[in-house]
């Protein structure tokens, strides 16, 4: 059994790119073999641009390595959620689309919508979205805009209702930078 602290109150200086401001902060790492899940535990003054980012940034390492169960044919798959570019119905099943494959999950669009990290979204009554792969939007004032991704033929249609809420996500992704 293991119990104690790693590299007690190591200090870290933090860089904002947005500002070019330092912050130092203290980090401390516990190692506690009778823990059931990781933990991590975030102490501040208050919730600022440094803690928000930390946060996302967090975020993004544990969602990049989540895995979802995906079906083709007979085959069970264990797909990396980063490499889904979209889901969509197609009648009573639902596809994972990733830029070379089309997969069969078992999983409802509604089901999906509460399991995905925030980097999903919906964009229609029959797709979500991985935001992180978004290429390019082809915007149509009388019907669904057409998504498009990076080096893939692969498109999903965005309801209009839906437009608005994914214009607003990846504009907020995109003062991150």
């Amino acid at each position: 059994m293991m119990f104690g602290t790693f590299s007690p109150w190591h200090y870290v200086k933090y860089k904002c790119k947005k500002r070019g401001i330092t912050t130092v902060m203290k980090m401390e790492i516990i190692i506690d073999e009778n823990i059931t899940e990781d933990q991590v535990i975030i102490k501040c003054k208050s919730l600022n641009d440094e803690i928000r980012h930390i946060q996302k940034t967090l975020g993004e390492v544990i969602n990049s390595s989540q895995k979802l169960v995906v079906y083709s044919e007979n085959t069970e798959y264990y797909i990396v959620l980063n490499e889904i570019l979209f889901f969509e119905t197609d009648g009573s099943i639902i596809n994972a689309h990733t830029k070379n494959e089309i997969y069969q999950t078992k999983y409802k669009l509604y089901e999906l919508e509460d399991l995905l990290p925030g980097i999903f979204m919906r964009i229609s009554k029959s797709a979500i979205v991985n935001t992180e792969h978004i290429y390019s939007i082809n915007r149509s004032l009388t019907s669904s805009s057409v998504i498009s991704f990076a080096d893939t033929h692969k498109q999903v249609y965005v309801s209009r209702y839906y437009y608005k809420a994914l214009i607003n996500k990846l504009s907020e992704k995109r003062l991150d930078v």
